[in-house]
């Protein structure tokens, strides 16, 4: 038998594997190349190729370690690792597990600040159409801020020394470290539910980057853009810039610049209201000299010297008009009677029961026409039925069988009109008044025409 041991694909690749992970300069690797074919299922693990312009390698970076990603990985950006290089043991290939990832030539921080920044400006959050403007002279305004810091401080002294009758209503929060995000938003949700606030500040004193990145978050920025009430931003020092200062309604260098800018000063108010009193006087002044030169205008007018002056003429134009009416109206109501007669006259040509009386009157006279006609039409006809009874009287065949004359008929019941028409031996019968005889020819004896044999 062969002494040869051999290994399956799978115990080899496990081989390489314990190796891999066994070697310490493949643990912790610092790599730099260019991202691509960058897949992000939902599972939150991050897959891609790192390249360089002689090589690629395959990379994964499991959610726990891409959910602390200050930016968003994009193709062909030139990023920074640190990885362990291990096997894939499905496939046989070796790959980068990445744990870090930053930005080659830019820090990650400021990456993503300048893509969140891009994103929102988009959507049109920091549009200056949106920006509200700030109330004149506030009641009641809203702090957000450290409640231990100088912030409040300095806002509260500033305010308090320019309008003393504002007052501060400070919502503490965390303004740094990993507690800051969900302490600032909760500040936020109590103050927006404060109705009474006409106006709010939020801010932290300066810092690095990573100290104010809580005022970059999305969350906070979105809560900003939507508050209530208008918001001032004072984050940082004058040159600090953050996503909140882009969302706020106003940006104030330093918190004390914030608190100048909320509140007028009270002494530019008493000026304000004593120059508004000195013109309300004046104007009050000049319009009640104003109304007397007008009422002394009113009552040196003839109107009020002489008023009969404005009476009498209207006195003759109405006895005018007066007298006009009653003559018009006289004739209207003249025209009107006539008109009333007229219509009471065709009413009652109309009037049906005199039309029903006058069609009687026509019927009856047609009745009695009708009645005579009809008369003399039947007289008539009885004349000529009795003539024409007379002549048939004279011309029926039993007028003529009276003086003794009789008709013959043959056996078919037609009457003999020739001798022709019968032969020795036939049937006759000859009719006379009283009844009919029943004969048989017994000889045919012919005439000429004298009448002899």
């Amino acid at each position: 038998m062969s002494t040869l041991r051999y290994l399956t694909v799978s115990a080899l690749t496990k081989y390489i594997k314990r190796k891999f992970d066994a070697d310490p300069h493949l643990s912790g690797v610092y790599i730099k190349g260019e991202i691509s074919n960058l897949k992000q299922p939902s599972s939150g693990h991050m897959y891609f190729t790192l390249k360089d312009q002689k090589t690629r390698i395959s990379a994964v970076m499991f959610s726990s370690a891409a959910s602390s990603l200050k930016f968003k990985p994009e193709n062909g950006m030139e990023v920074l690792l640190q990885a362990d290089v291990s096997v894939f043991e499905s496939s046989g290939q070796y790959q980068l597990y990445v744990k870090k990832m930053e930005p080659d030539g830019v820090g990650a921080l400021y990456l993503a600040y300048e893509q969140l920044k891009e994103k929102l400006q988009k959507e049109g959050l920091f549009d200056q159409g949106r920006k509200r403007s700030l109330p004149a002279y506030p009641e009641n305004i809203g702090v957000i801020t450290s409640a231990s810091g100088a912030v409040i401080k300095d806002i509260m002294t500033t305010a308090g020394r320019r309008y003393p009758v504002a007052g501060i209503r400070l919502y503490p929060c965390s303004v740094q470290g990993e507690k800051a995000v969900p302490s600032i938003l909760q500040a936020l949700n109590a103050a927006a539910g404060d109705s009474s606030l006409d106006l709010l500040i939020i801010g932290r004193g300066g810092g690095s980057i990573e100290e104010l990145w809580a005022f970059n978050d999305e969350q906070i920025a979105r809560e900003i853009a939507s508050f209530p009430v208008p918001v001032i931003s004072a984050v940082g020092h004058e040159t600090d810039v953050t996503i909140a200062d882009f969302a706020a309604d106003l940006r104030a260098p330093t918190p004390t610049a914030a608190a100048e800018i909320a509140v007028p000063h009270i002494e530019e108010v008493r000026e304000r209201i004593m120059s508004m009193e000195v013109r309300s006087h004046r104007a009050i002044a000049q319009l009640i000299q104003y109304q007397k030169q007008q009422l002394k205008k009113q009552t040196d007018s003839i109107v009020f010297r002489r008023p009969e002056k404005m009476i009498e003429p209207h006195a003759q134009n109405l006895d005018r008009l007066n007298e006009r009416l009653y003559r018009e109206s006289a004739a209207i109501i003249q025209k009107a009677k006539i008109k009333r007669e007229r219509i009471h006259e065709k009413l009652i040509r109309l009037n049906p029961s005199n039309q029903i009386e006058r069609k009687k009157n026509h019927l009856d006279r047609l009745m009695d026409r009708l009645e005579n006609t009809s008369s003399k039409k039947v007289n008539a006809s009885r004349q000529r039925f009795i003539q024409a009874t007379a002549s048939l009287e004279a011309l029926s065949p039993l007028k003529i069988m009276n003086r003794g004359y009789s008709l013959v008929f043959n056996d078919s019941n037609e009457l003999i009109k020739s001798s022709e028409q019968v032969d020795a031996g036939d049937k006759i019968t000859v009719s006379l008044q009283a009844a009919d005889l029943i004969c048989t020819v017994e000889q045919k004896v012919e005439r000429d025409k004298h009448g002899e044999k």
